[in-house]
């Protein structure tokens, strides 16, 4: 152990696939003594090197200091994971993706073993993780006192957002701002494949494209102030009346180009929907009540 390794905290890490790797030597390189765990004992093995502490098992690994950090495939290897640990007294820090109820329900599971619980969505791939230029993020949600006392600790590897003492939070806005990503990924298909039999240059259509969504993304704003005031048709520009009456022509040109509309015809349904319940002047905004059954 360095000189400098014994002003940080010792942490463990159970789970060590391409996420968990990268957190390991993030804090290791930060000096922080880690002790590792995996079910595959060669890529614990692995971080013997760069100064790791390798735990035969799980529960070893949960002994040997307060701060647990867990991030593994799912909620259920989580179970399986921790089943028969002592988790009495420690702090775990649970960065295993799942739905916020599987994360309420582990806080729960957690405060009855006699632990304190933080849940986080980790907004970053590998690659980011301990580069603080790269952007990466977690979420996290539940003990607001375990944050405070960890955050040094867990801004090693990614900036902090605490988003509410909630459990499910966490899991919540990360699952949300993904599935907004997938979104914009099915336009994008659709409109590469609008183009692909054409002479056009995908690369050079690609600026117009990334310029086209940049100057859409602003209008989240829009949508949230409408959703906060229940006022779908204040100032509104290109109403969903207008919208609808131009979706054909989407349609049609899609099945001119030879192109499936099962990524846009969807929306237009919900689109079409709301119209026809009454939401003529409104934007789109209505559509997410459409959605929230």
């Amino acid at each position: 152990m360095t000189h400098d390794s014994l002003h940080r905290t010792p942490l463990s890490l159970l789970g060590l696939g391409a996420m968990g790797t990268a957190l390991a030597r993030a804090w290791l390189a930060a000096g922080h003594p880690v002790t590792v765990w995996n079910r595959t004992p060669a890529r614990a093995e692995a971080l013997a090197a760069d100064g790791a502490v390798v735990a035969d098992t799980a529960a070893q690994a949960v002994t040997a200091n307060t701060l647990v950090v867990v991030c593994l495939l799912d909620d259920r290897s989580v179970g399986e994971v921790l089943d028969g640990t002592d988790l009495a007294g420690r702090d775990l820090v649970n960065l295993t993706t799942g739905t916020p109820a599987e994360a309420r329900e582990r806080a729960e599971r957690s405060r009855r073993s006699g632990a304190r619980y933080l849940d986080g969505g980790i907004m970053a791939v590998p690659p980011m993780i301990g580069v603080p230029e790269s952007g990466a993020h977690v979420f996290y949600s539940g003990s607001r006192e375990l944050l405070d006392r960890h955050g040094p600790t867990l801004g090693v590897v990614a900036g902090t957002t605490y988003v509410g003492a909630d459990p499910g939070f966490a899991a919540l806005h990360d699952v949300a701002l993904l599935s907004a990503m997938y979104g914009m990924f099915a336009g994008v298909a659709h409109a590469f494949a609008l183009i692909r039999k054409e002479d056009i240059d995908p690369v050079g259509f690609a600026p117009l494209l990334a310029d086209w969504l940049v100057a859409m993304a602003p209008s989240v704003h829009d949508t949230a102030e409408r959703l906060r005031s229940g006022d779908y048709a204040k100032d509104v520009v290109s109403t969903l009346a207008m919208q609808v009456a131009g979706t054909p022509t989407f349609l049609r040109t899609a099945e001119e180009q030879g192109v499936s509309t099962e990524l846009l015809s969807p929306y237009f349904a919900l689109m079409r929907r709301r119209l026809d319940g009454g939401g003529g002047a409104e934007d789109h905004t209505g559509v997410v009540d459409l959605l929230a059954r």
